[in-house]
């Protein structure tokens, strides 16, 4: 995966002017595109397509400031069909225009051409199992959220918190499969894990696939796989975080598994009774690397 990853941000440079086919690269590195990404945006911190932009404004503005080449052909040359458009991408990274960068010789912001290694310290202890399950149903109350990286998401608290009591009890009665307990699902998330993307957070439980679900209910078709699932005990939600940032820094790099596309579950096993700490699941669907 760390080669990989290498590969790719070859692949920015050699296109940093035009488009390039991740997808087509994974294939041939034996993995896939949509694992690829979501690592990438994992161990750097950014999406894949933050950081193209930021390598393609980096690149950019040495062409500016040399004053060789009118705006418009730096903006084409740079994968712009405007320099109005090449302008907007420009200020979003540098925070200033091109033609006053042009004439001041800044304020410039580089961003330097990413390079992976793998170091992998064991500072997280991954509790991990491997799970086979067959195809099952997720059903409760969805919403889209918007992506947050980091503490609790207000807009998922909003959400279970508006529902009443009774339908949290009306739910977890209705459970009858792994995994168990009233349960957190993103699904539909950004393969950039683009932070402020939206995904379809749903709160609910998961059932066999011949449970119908209640016409109230919205459900999430669930095919059967593989999974790998992470238990986590601390603070909550930040061991939940910590474990899950370390399936990307550490459990993936180290072992012959990958992500694939589904959702994923994290159900609350223990809590206190203000949730300040909690023991948790976490269920990632994988496949072999």
């Amino acid at each position: 995966m760390i080669s990989a990853l290498n590969r790719l941000v070859d692949l920015v440079e050699e296109h940093l002017g035009e488009e390039f086919d991740v997808d087509g690269l994974a294939r041939s590195l034996g993995t896939t595109g949509y694992h690829l990404r979501r690592m990438f945006s994992s161990l750097a911190g950014m999406p894949l397509s933050e950081y193209v932009r930021r390598r393609r404004m980096t690149v950019a503005a040495a062409d500016v400031v040399r004053g060789e080449d009118d705006l418009l052909g730096i903006a084409v040359r740079h994968g712009y069909g405007s320099t109005e458009a090449f302008g907007r991408a420009f200020r979003a990274v540098h925070g200033a225009n091109p033609g006053d960068v042009r004439r001041d010789g800044g304020p410039l912001r580089a961003q330097p051409q990413l390079r992976f290694r793998l170091t992998v310290e064991g500072s997280t202890a991954m509790d991990t199992r491997i799970v086979d399950r067959p195809a099952f149903r997720l059903v409760g109350h969805a919403t889209r959220v918007p992506l947050i990286h980091h503490g609790v998401n207000p807009h998922i608290q909003r959400h279970i918190t508006a529902l009443p009591q009774d339908e949290h009890v009306r739910l977890k009665a209705l459970g009858n499969t792994e995994p168990a307990g009233l349960l957190q699902v993103s699904d539909d998330v950004d393969p950039d894990a683009t932070e402020g993307s939206e995904l379809t957070y749903l709160h609910g439980v998961a059932v066999s696939r011949d449970t119908a679900a209640p016409d109230d209910l919205d459900a999430i078709e669930v095919p059967a796989g593989r999974w790998a699932v992470f238990r986590t005990t601390g603070p909550h939600p930040q061991a939940l975080q910590t474990t899950w940032a370390a399936t990307a820094t550490e459990w993936f790099p180290s072992n012959p598994w990958r992500l694939r596309p589904g959702p994923s579950i994290v159900t609350v096993l223990d809590r206190a009774a203000d949730f300040s700490t909690a023991t948790c699941e976490l269920w990632l669907p994988i496949e072999p690397a």
